[in-house]
């Protein structure tokens, strides 16, 4: 009786054991951010959720490379998911890229609407990319942070001024290249000490990025306008995220949603908090009319189209953002 017991105590231990998934996640959200804090949070919640059956590692920091290595890290499994930006989704998927063209949309109705109308397609593009898309973010509105003040990009190009491209993109590179501007291709993680010694002048980002990572301290001049729009999300291989039961994936998933729209509210805000706290750490901000910034890149759009973007995918969106403009009016 007592060796039945102790057979059975061994093969429910091991179906424990077996039952627990680790999920290691990567992300370039520095340290300590908003971001991470969320996402710790997650792992707390997911863990007391599933009764310790589902860990989840958090890399925050660029700790394991840029969004690119980290999509490649996923596909070989070495992570089983990041939380990225629609740019950094490009080696997986191109398409999130459209919600970022710069000067594409109006305000933030207008993108987050055109995404509504866009979301399913894209993760089901995900799905069959063997992905599953947990929770979208809205990172913010995107500005240039440059080390002078330029107005126009005639400046800009008058100064011969830099400006950071992302690695792996290269039809990217060629949309700056048709709007007159000098892109410098780099690793995201090799932004501070290129600014630092002026290989880059100019960086595109939401505020709150810039503000943590502490970039401001060289490029402390803002362009104000809304150059384009940050999505993020966390996605999970399909595989890892199947070894989960049916049930519980749909607690985690509930907990990862909420956790998303609960740090997009927070973000707006810090988002407008980062710019008055860096205004009072010596940041400029710039006043443009945003005419001559539109015009040049407009020219990059037959670029992007087809190549940054699927063509019918550049021509859809445009569609839905255009419903969006018209019933806005």
């Amino acid at each position: 009786m007592k060796k039945l017991l102790l057979v059975a105590l061994v093969a429910l231990a091991a179906s424990t054991a077996q039952a627990q998934v680790t999920i290691k996640l990567g992300t370039l959200a520095p340290a300590g951010s908003t971001w991470h804090e969320i996402l710790k949070e997650m792992g707390q919640r997911w863990e007391q959720a599933s009764g310790g059956q589902v860990k989840l590692r958090v890399y925050a920091g660029g700790t394991q490379g840029s969004e690119g290595d980290m999509v490649r890290k996923m596909g070989i499994g070495q992570l089983q998911a990041s939380s990225i930006s629609n740019i950094g989704m490009h080696d997986i998927l191109p398409e999130p890229q459209m919600f970022s063209l710069p000067m594409f949309f109006t305000d933030e109705a207008e993108v987050e609407c055109t995404f509504q109308k866009s979301r399913a397609r894209i993760e089901a593009a995900f799905e069959a990319k063997n992905y599953v898309v947990l929770q979208w973010s809205r990172i913010g509105a995107m500005s240039m942070f440059c080390d002078k003040p330029y107005r126009t990009p005639a400046e800009m190009e008058a100064a011969s001024a830099k400006v950071f491209a992302w690695e792996g993109d290269p039809k990217s590179v060629d949309a700056w290249r048709a709007a007159g501007f000098r892109p410098v291709v780099l690793s995201s993680t090799d932004v501070v000490p290129s600014l630092q010694t002026g290989m880059i002048n100019c960086i595109t980002n939401v505020p709150l990025y810039i503000l943590t990572a502490r970039l401001f301290e060289k490029a402390d001049n803002m362009v104000d306008l809304a150059w384009g729009y940050f999505y993020g999300a966390t996605i999970v291989r399909k595989d890892a995220w199947e070894k989960i039961s049916p049930e519980l994936r749909t607690k985690l998933q509930a907990i990862a949603v909420e956790l998303g729209v609960k740090v997009d509210a927070e973000v707006r805000k810090l988002n407008v908090d980062a710019v008055a706290a860096m205004k009072k750490q010596g940041l400029q901000v710039v006043s443009v009319d945003p005419k001559p910034w539109r015009e040049v890149m407009e020219r990059s759009y037959p670029v992007v189209r087809g190549g940054v973007v699927p063509a019918a995918w550049f021509d859809e969106v445009k569609v839905a953002r255009d419903q969006c403009r018209a019933a806005k009016k």
